[in-house]
């Protein structure tokens, strides 16, 4: 670039906004939550037992069972991939497989580790809003006894969605239903259950016992933990082995007084669903704004914390580059805004005055 060029491109940048404080990337970009780190400093204070055996797991498997409600099993693990592995490997053999949507986390950012470690195949089907119904199914079901084909027994949805959807009460009580009738398995990853919990307005016994689900992933570490999900089995029979399952996965944590001193941080109060609406509520505040600058299209109005938005093609690079943010479908120009419990107005003041001056001119 020629000396006149640089010194406009130079000219162009200094005249941008600041960036927002706050990242739009992904929940994961936010900071640990007060509390959190609080418990933490807390719980360091001399010796306990590893693996678990300490008053400060048994505190947090006593929150997350009042939850759910019933004598569910709770196992802490490092992370969001470990747990998926873990409460899918306890219910499959390597003959198996399990059904999911296209978009699933497990499918799409987990590197193939549940198809490495189960040895089971994943059927991954096409949906449009990240969403399976109970009438996909019917295809695979077919393959049920017939010994050239993988044995479907799980079914597995996220909740919410990639595509940041909701499943209501009813739409997972379907699917376990129908995977039940055939013998088969509800699998939930709940990495950001908590939005999906807020956004429905109910409970998480109602959302996840009482709707059916045998097993699932409790995320804790997008809602405000510096680390550490949990696996939920509410049926004990679909999992029997998963206590070492996690062990041989490396997801049983030693000094586990510190993912478990975290949970009980966020549960406390309700503190993990005030995070979730702050977010959810975030991500309807940044649409709404972001909707009346010129060349944004808003995909859907948000149900949890995911603001999806068709940007002009030259606009998304010179974007990112002001505020990163990750693209989600570049051939449909749709890309992907995360908001956090520790969003703030501030950031999306800021970030709507980005889409002014960057996107606008490019309508």
């Amino acid at each position: 670039m020629h000396s006149g060029a640089m010194e406009q491109a130079r000219g162009v940048t200094d005249r941008l906004p600041p960036p927002p404080v706050g990242s739009f990337a992904s929940d994961n970009a936010a900071p640990v939550a007060p509390a959190v780190l609080d418990a933490l400093t807390a719980a360091n204070a001399g010796p306990a037992l590893a693996y678990g055996d300490d008053p400060w797991t048994a505190a947090a498997i006593d929150a997350v069972r009042d939850l759910v409600g019933g004598d569910a099993e709770v196992l802490f693990c490092w992370g969001g991939t470990g747990a998926n592995v873990v409460g899918l490997a306890a219910m499959l053999q390597p003959w198996q497989a399990v059904i999911c949507p296209e978009s699933a986390h497990i499918v799409v950012d987990e590197a193939g580790a549940p198809v490495r470690f189960t040895g089971s195949s994943v059927l991954a089907l096409p949906t449009e809003d990240g969403k399976l119904r109970p009438e996909q199914l019917d295809p695979h079901l077919h393959w049920l006894g017939e010994v050239h084909h993988p044995q479907p027994a799980v079914v597995s949805i996220s909740q919410a969605t990639e595509m940041g959807t909701v499943y209501s009460l009813d739409e997972t009580a379907a699917l376990a239903e129908a995977a039940h009738r055939h013998g088969l398995r509800l699998h939930v990853d709940g990495a950001r259950l908590a939005n999906a919990v807020a956004a429905l307005g109910t409970d998480l016994a109602t959302a996840v016992r009482d709707s059916g689900v045998d097993v699932m992933t409790f995320g804790f570490t997008k809602n405000g933990a510096m680390y550490g999900e949990a696996v939920v089995v509410l049926d004990p029979d679909a999992a029997p082995a998963v206590g070492f399952v996690r062990k041989q996965a490396g997801q049983l944590p030693s000094k586990a007084r510190y993912v478990a001193a975290q949970v009980s941080a966020l549960l406390d109060g309700d503190r993990w669903l005030d995070h979730a609406r702050h977010a959810n509520a975030a991500a309807r505040l940044l649409a709404e704004r972001a909707a009346a600058v010129p060349g944004v299209e808003i995909d859907r109005t948000p149900e949890v914390n995911a603001v999806f938005a068709r940007l002009p093609a030259d606009a998304i690079e010179p974007l990112r580059a002001w505020s990163f943010f990750w693209p989600w479908d570049p051939e449909r120009r749709l890309v992907r805004w995360m908001t956090s419990f520790a969003t703030t107005d501030s950031d999306v003041d800021r970030f709507v005055a980005g889409l002014e001056a960057i996107v606008a001119p490019r309508a």
